[in-house]
């Protein structure tokens, strides 16, 4: 798996400098045919079909006459001791990308095909864009077929057809996954890039997710007791200001953006991700946000994750760019 230095060179030959085009169409046929992208796969597909008979098992118990947006809660329906899709998709999608970027470069160094390849006339932003991209349309490609999936077998189990605003707001959240995946993947590029060794890099990124996912929450906690201890239950004030600064430090983490964010999408009736005094419930009418209203509140959130992934992409074509490759 990976270019081969001389069969791009070729193609490079005949159609000119500047391929973009040839290492990405390369590199997805590298990745549609390895072992990887089947497992991956299989693996994802094996979490929709699980993810599914939990929320299909769920929603007769509670949800059985009410139609609305019945779509969108197959996806954060769980079961008694399954949970729903969100979760599965929040704890595999880091994976995923890290998997399908950790041997990016290293890989193609440690085989000698990357020296080959940059003795063509190939220039080297081709190459680093060409591998970013061709494995963010597989995550693509991945993603929509696994969302695809459930809500097709929903929409046929139920019965029952998904409104505009179903469609959008699952679309939505695809793009927020793919997006989310996507800051996974440069970072596992950039590791590929930092370390010479496959094996490094992979356990670099699983070291940082679990960093991100478990001690940024409970240095989060930790932090905000020690500011505004909130022992006493009559100090209102500082039992706001612990649960905001909480929060506040928990966003750090992108697993934390891409939970609240894909809660506030798949949940109309989610009207507020922070913490609310009684003061502000006290005369509100309950109902479903739009989804205007709900991309407003998670407008920061996909910015972050957005401005979180370009960076580190960047971060990883300057290096790239820099770097002596020998034979």
């Amino acid at each position: 798996m990976g270019i081969e230095g001389e069969d791009v060179g070729k193609k490079v030959k005949r159609r000119g400098s500047g391929n973009l085009e040839t290492i990405f169409r390369k590199e997805l046929a590298d990745q549609f045919s390895s072992s990887r992208f089947f497992i991956l796969f299989f693996l994802i597909m094996i979490t929709g079909a699980v993810s599914f008979y939990a929320a299909i098992q769920s929603l007769p118990a509670g949800d059985a006459g009410d139609n609305e947006f019945i779509l969108i809660k197959l996806f954060t329906t769980a079961a008694n001791s399954l949970p729903p899709f969100t979760w599965f998709l929040s704890l595999l999608g880091p994976l995923v990308g890290l998997a399908m970027g950790f041997d990016a470069i290293n890989g193609e160094q440690n085989r000698g095909t990357m020296s080959r390849l940059l003795s063509q006339p190939v220039y080297r932003d081709d190459v680093i864009n060409g591998k970013f991209l061709a494995r963010l349309v597989v995550l693509a490609i991945m993603t929509v077929a696994l969302g695809g999936f459930v809500g097709g077998m929903g929409i046929f189990m139920t019965g029952v057809a998904p409104t505009v605003e179903e469609i959008l707001r699952l679309l939505l959240y695809l793009a927020l996954s793919v997006v989310y995946m996507a800051f996974w993947l440069a970072l596992s590029m950039l590791f590929s890039l930092l370390f010479r060794q496959a094996a490094t890099s992979a356990l670099g990124g699983i070291a940082l997710w679990l960093f991100f996912s478990i001690f940024i929450p409970l240095l989060a906690g930790m932090v905000a007791d020690a500011v505004f201890p909130a022992n006493d239950p009559s100090q209102t004030a500082s039992q706001f200001y612990n649960v905001v600064l909480r929060q506040n430090i928990s966003r750090i983490s992108p697993s934390t953006l891409y939970s609240e964010a894909s809660l506030t999408l798949l949940s109309p009736e989610v009207r507020t991700l922070g913490p609310v005094l009684l003061e502000q419930i006290y005369g509100a009418i309950p109902g479903f946000l739009p989804l205007g209203q709900s991309l407003l509140l998670i407008w920061p959130h996909l910015t972050g994750l957005i401005a979180a992934t370009l960076i580190i992409f960047a971060v990883t074509y300057t290096l790239f760019l820099r770097q002596e490759i020998r034979a």
